[in-house]
This record gives C-alpha cells, sequence and structure tokens, in this order.
C-alpha cells in the first residue's frame, strides 16, 4: 500500500482508505466532470469536500496540491510506474482518467485528438463563456445596471450551444455513438447554464432541442447521477 502521508493534504483531508484515488472536489461543473468519469470507469475513489464556504480552496494543504486553489485536484496512490500522482485542472485528470483505464476515449489516433478538440471547446470556450454568463445573471454581477457585459455572454453562450446543437445533428453523442470525457467535460456546463443559473430562457435554450436530447440522455444514466452529488455537500 502506498503512503500518502508525505502530502501535506491528506493533513487536512485524511485517507480513510489511502489505496483509492482520492478526490477533492465540489460538484460544481468542474468537479463533477471527474466525479462522472470515476464513477463511469468504475475506478475506487475517496471524495473530499473541499468547502468555498470556509475557503478549504486557500488552506495551505490544497494549495500544496493545487497552487492555482481551484478544484477538482486527484492524488492517485496507483499513478506512473506505481508512484503516488497528484494531478490539478480538470481537462487534465479526465485524459489522465482515460488514459489510465482505457475508457472514454478512442484509441483510433485521429479519433482521439478529435475528442481532446471538443474537450478543449469546453475549457477555452464553454466554462469560461457560462460561468461568466452566470455571474452577470444569478450573482453578484446581476446587479450591475449596465447590461452590456451581461448581454456579451449571452450572445457567445448562444454562438457555442449553437456549435454544439449542430455537432449534435444526427449523433447520439459529441463523437457519434460512442461516449466520451468529451459529453462528460460539455453536458455538467449545459445543466449548469439551464437548471443552476437560470439563464435557459435567456439564451433562448428551447432553440437548442438536439443539446437538449443529449442532456436528457446524458442525465438518464445512472454513473451520471451519482457523480453530480460527489463529494456530497455538508
Amino acid at each position: 500500500m502506498n503512503n500518502l502521508s508525505s502530502f501535506p493534504i491528506t493533513r487536512k483531508w485524511p485517507a480513510q482508505h489511502p489505496d483509492r484515488l482520492q478526490l477533492y472536489s465540489l460538484p460544481t461543473p468542474n468537479g463533477v466532470k471527474v466525479s462522472i468519469m470515476l464513477e463511469e470507469c468504475g475506478l475506487p475513489y475517496e471524495a473530499h469536500l473541499v468547502s468555498f464556504d470556509s475557503n478549504d480552496q486557500f488552506s495551505p494543504e490544497f494549495l500544496s496540491l493545487n497552487p492555482n486553489n481551484k478544484i477538482p485536484a486527484i492524488l492517485d496512490p496507483k499513478g506512473p510506474d506505481g508512484k503516488p500522482l497528484a494531478l490539478f485542472e480538470s481537462g487534465a485528470i479526465l485524459l489522465y482518467l482515460a488514459e489510465k483505464t482505457g475508457k472514454f476515449l478512442p484509441a483510433d489516433a485521429a479519433l482521439r485528438y478529435e475528442t481532446i478538440q471538443w474537450l478543449m471547446f469546453q475549457m477555452g470556450g464553454v466554462g469560461p463563456m457560462f460561468g461568466q454568463l452566470g455571474f452577470f445573471h444569478k450573482f453578484a454581477g446581476k446587479d450591475f445596471e449596465d447590461k452590456r457585459p451581461r448581454d456579451r455572454y449571452v450572445a457567445e453562450s448562444r454562438r457555442l450551444l449553437g456549435v454544439l446543437d449542430a455537432r449534435l445533428k444526427g449523433r447520439s453523442w459529441i463523437m457519434g455513438d460512442d461516449y466520451t470525457i468529451a459529453d462528460m467535460a460539455i453536458l455538467p456546463w449545459v445543466r449548469n447554464l439551464v437548471q443552476f443559473y437560470g439563464a435557459g430562457e435567456l439564451v433562448g435554450y428551447a432553440d437548442f432541442v438536439e443539446v437538449q436530447r443529449v442532456l436528457d440522455a446524458f442525465l438518464a444514466r445512472p454513473a451520471v447521477q451519482a457523480g453530480l452529488n460527489q463529494p456530497p455537500r455538508a
């Protein structure tokens, strides 16, 4: 069994099962990407709640694993060459887990890079734009009298939904018949935009019937339902 005691993060979040992958997260769109992947691939893991209410993400222990103070982060006791691996950034973690398990990332080189392309579409576009829209629609930004910042993110979010809707036409998933890490990355953000941010009407979500169809299929998966609640909020 690998000893994780040399990692400072385990002092704040002790590992009850040090032989399992340790997940430090919160059930936000970025956080659940990884918990859904872990549930889908059946890899044993132990989830630790990083509470924003108590600023856990700024604690020295968490920063020792992720100096960028963002969730999620993982500590895999059975990393490459059998040595523990600490990793942050949700997209990097998805790629690592896909390669570790041989699941949800095509083996064919061309399809593999096409999948990564759509993962980057989420990382560089969907996540940042939907997140900014959430700020200006639901959180402190909603009180700004000048609605031009909000409208900019509304327009860009709608454009991104249009790109996704066109991609999904005639396809079961982003990559066709195969469900991949691209779906796990993008669809939690769509769910968050509509359900948590309450911005469906604002972006004209009803117009994107292909996105609606695939999001419904995504949310019907048992592993998705399990991953959406990991780690459980206190």
